[in-house]
């Protein structure tokens, strides 16, 4: 297959128009850093400039905002289809070469979400050799360095690295690896993806992640928790209109 992607250029973003399998045939063709933008970081591109920096900078980013892809088909009139970070991730864990031991490293958020997530790949028939389980730390706001996970890398040199940690700090700890591991694998920034097979979140069914869905299943789960996120996600939609294709100015430079 062709391992040119077929993209629309949303707020300055080309993002990605195709299957789950056609991105995962060209992240392993290719390796370089694939990322998932979510409505609730989506809408802070004119006030992040490091995460901004890490979008701008990946080799694909993947449709999984159901609100972007809403605002965008009501928009233009070639629609682009939705591909979720949930629908990426389950065909991803069916290839060999993800599930051959020590050929993937995961980067993991927390003691808690790594028992979890690793009971849940132990009974897929996934199992990760401990050397290939990295918990992060709290990476904060400042600019990512974590010689310590970039020496491990190096020297194990997996085909794939998976990271599941959060929405604005994954997608720049993604851009400091593929900046600075001395080879090229396909990262993989899938963020809660997994949580949501693992039981460390709400289960989220295929039907529902088919019909945009998800949100609502996690805001009812954790009210308190995602229903201000979401809410606050409205501000993508005055972003979109303003800039559709083009990349919004960073708020710093306006008021400079």
């Amino acid at each position: 297959m062709s391992t040119t992607p077929t993209t629309h250029r949303i707020l300055g973003i080309d993002f990605f128009d195709g299957s789950a399998k056609e991105a995962i045939d060209i992240m392993r063709t290719k390796g370089g850093l694939l990322v998932v933008p979510a409505a609730p970081a989506l809408k802070d591109l004119d006030r992040s400039p490091d995460y901004r920096d890490a979008l701008l900078n990946a080799d694909l980013a993947i449709t999984d905002s159901a609100f972007m892809v809403l605002i965008w088909n009501r928009l233009q009139p070639i629609p682009i289809k939705r591909l979720s970070g949930l629908e990426y991730l389950r065909d991803l864990l069916l290839e060999p070469d993800v599930r051959q031991p020590g050929n993937t490293l995961w980067i993991m958020a927390s003691p808690v979400s790594t028992k979890r997530n690793l009971d849940w790949l132990a009974g897929q028939g996934i199992v990760i050799p401990e050397d290939n389980i990295y918990m992060a730390p709290m990476y904060g706001t400042a600019p990512i360095d974590d010689p310590t996970l970039l020496e491990r890398l190096n020297r194990l040199r997996p085909q794939h690295v998976i990271v599941t940690i959060g929405g604005g700090t994954q997608e720049r700890l993604g851009l400091y690896l593929k900046r600075n591991l001395a080879y090229r694998p396909a990262i993989h920034c899938i963020g809660a993806a997994i949580a949501f097979l693992s039981g460390d979140q709400v289960h989220i069914p295929v039907w529902a992640d088919k019909f945009y869905l998800g949100w609502l299943f996690r805001s009812l789960a954790e009210p308190k928790r995602y229903i201000p996120r979401y809410w606050d996600a409205r501000k993508l939609l005055a972003i979109m209109l303003r800039n559709r294709s083009r990349l919004p100015k960073l708020r710093s430079e306006l008021r400079s």
